[in-house]
């Protein structure tokens, strides 16, 4: 299992206009992890992202899941087969309930169009795992509700949902605290760490109470470039992540 790479990329490399955002990253995943990707604002951590979910192209290297290159493909291909990505800003319908935004991204998982000129029977027959997707991430009580009514956390606990009637295999979270309060981030920590239960989880995140509570690997980029990798007991004592990362000297 230690060896059982899913997610691996090989010189990756991303350049704008004569800028390197990225440059030879070899990053490798292990089946079954939390692994973090932190850094510095401008590290290149958006871009490297961006880069595994296909919404930029390579300037230079390659990326393989589970021993596919997948370098080439298109971000609708790639979530087929089951890297899926939920996105930092909330990608949910605000005026439909909770139960309407994860019926029909179980549609999407189906196939095909979705569904809303069909009789309202049909979509019910999918009521029972979308409640149950609901029960998972703790939003059971808010069933009936409005996403635009929810508070922010529990907007987010919806997100996931959407990106769990998906099925993937490795989900990618970008950023999933961002400017939640203590009591959001524990629920939604708790969440991913259940989630993450059968899956393999690679996520961007500032909060490094977070890192450290959930990740297996940590791996630490800097203008582009890895700059260390390993648990967080390890990365935390670097005395150069600590200068790059915290802007702290010498200890």
């Amino acid at each position: 299992m230690a060896n059982d790479i899913v997610l691996e990329t090989e010189g990756l490399t991303k350049e704008f206009a004569g800028f390197v955002a990225v440059r030879d990253v070899n990053l490798r995943v292990e089946r079954g992890t939390i692994h973090a990707l932190i850094g510095p604002n401008g590290a290149g951590k958006t871009t490297c992202f961006n880069l595994l979910t296909k919404f930029l192209s390579p300037t230079q290297g390659r990326i393989v899941y589970k021993g596919n290159d997948i370098t080439g493909l298109r971000p609708a291909d790639v979530a087929r087969l089951g890297l899926v990505r939920s996105f930092q800003i909330s990608a949910v319908f605000p005026h439909l309930t909770v139960l309407e935004n994860v019926r029909i991204a179980l549609q999407r998982k189906r196939g095909g169009s979705f569904d809303f000129w069909r009789s309202k029977r049909v979509l019910d027959a999918l009521n029972a795992r979308a409640l149950s997707l609901i029960a998972d991430v703790g939003l059971a009580s808010f069933a009936g509700w409005k996403a635009v009514e929810l508070p922010y956390g529990r907007k987010r606990a919806l997100e996931i949902a959407t990106t769990l009637a998906l099925d993937p295999e490795m989900l990618l979270l970008d950023e999933p605290t961002a400017g939640m309060g203590h009591e959001d981030i524990e629920r939604v920590t708790a969440l991913i760490r259940t989630v993450a239960a059968d899956r393999t989880v690679l996520m961007v995140e500032h909060n490094l109470s977070v890192v450290a509570n959930l990740s297996h690997r940590i791996t630490v980029l800097t203008r582009g470039r890895i700059l260390a990798e390993g648990d967080y007991e390890t990365v935390s004592a670097n005395p150069e992540v600590r200068e790059a990362y915290m802007g702290v000297g010498h200890a």
